[in-house]
């Protein structure tokens, strides 16, 4: 297979009309796929759309970068930061529906990248491990999260766990990408074992280009002998060294396992909304509005 490239760039797209059902949450009115293709290269918040994968590559053990496809090789989807795509398949019988960030640069071009782990118990992740090249998927979005704008804090600070990169890595991109944008960005990430941790290319890369707007630590559950970086669990003392200190003018993004979640920010209300700040950052002195959970 071909090496493909995490983070490319932009242009435009013409879609071939085909219809896709509309959930019965999105509004009545059915579009054709024509339609919706002229917003966000083909992706409408109202309609789910059909994507044909077009390559999968191994990125850790158990997790594969998957390239959908646009009908236009010059088209982008042109995301929003910060924002996600909801992905809908019926598994066993039951229609099950996860969002999931896209991990390639929002003026990517003729395609868009989703990383994905397959967890023993994740069902929407085993039904990508099983998705082979030329296998659609059904898409919606995008979902905007956080709407963010240049210049809106100095310092963003992102702790991330797994696939929670995911989000991190599409707004750094997007700050490091845009010469007017200013912030420093500053992150950790936890893993497992130095092997799990995916894009690590992207963001040693980052760190090389924008030495004085962006920085990243490491932290491994089961480090190697020659471990340079953190060890263990991300603590209360790697937060106050690695964060920006609680201000109005910083903001801390939080965005992992729930047990991860649990520890540093507390997790999301049931209802998905942002819930109650807890852990490490509320006992280090940091506010609700100062924090924000994907």
């Amino acid at each position: 297979m071909t090496s493909l490239t995490i983070l490319p760039s932009a242009r435009r797209l013409v879609g071939r009309c085909r219809r896709v059902p509309v959930m019965p949450t999105a509004r009545k009115t059915r579009l054709s796929a024509c339609t919706v293709r002229a917003k966000h290269g083909g992706l409408d918040d109202s309609e789910f759309v059909s994507f044909k994968l077009g390559e999968r590559q191994q990125v850790t053990g158990n997790t594969h970068l998957y390239r959908f496809k646009l009908d236009d090789a010059g088209e982008s989807i042109n995301l929003p930061i910060a924002s996600c795509l909801l992905v809908r398949a019926t598994i066993d019988g039951e229609e099950v529906i996860r969002p999931y960030t896209p991990t390639s640069a929002a003026t990517a071009k003729g395609h868009f990248d989703l990383v994905v782990k397959v967890y023993e118990k994740g069902v929407m992740s085993k039904h990508f491990g099983d998705l082979k090249e030329g296998d659609e998927l059904e898409i919606k979005g995008p979902i905007v999260k956080l709407p963010y704008a240049a210049n809106m804090k100095k310092h963003i600070g992102m702790v991330a766990g797994g696939t929670g990169i995911t989000p991190m890595l599409q707004v750094a991109e997007a700050i490091l990408s845009n010469p007017e944008d200013k912030t420093k960005v500053s992150l950790i990430f936890g893993n497992v074992t130095e092997q799990d941790i995916i894009l690590k290319k992207e963001l040693d890369d980052y760190a090389k280009q924008y030495p004085d707007r962006f920085d990243v630590y490491y932290v491994l559950d089961k480090p190697g002998f020659l471990w340079k970086g953190g060890k263990g669990y991300i603590t209360a003392d790697m937060l106050k060294q690695k964060m920006p200190p609680p201000s109005n003018d910083n903001m801390v993004f939080v965005c992992g396992p729930p047990p991860m979640m649990d520890v540093i920010s507390g997790n999301k209300a049931p209802d998905k909304s942002q819930g109650e700040l807890k852990g490490l950052l509320k006992g280090l002195g940091y506010t609700p509005d100062q924090v924000f959970k994907f």
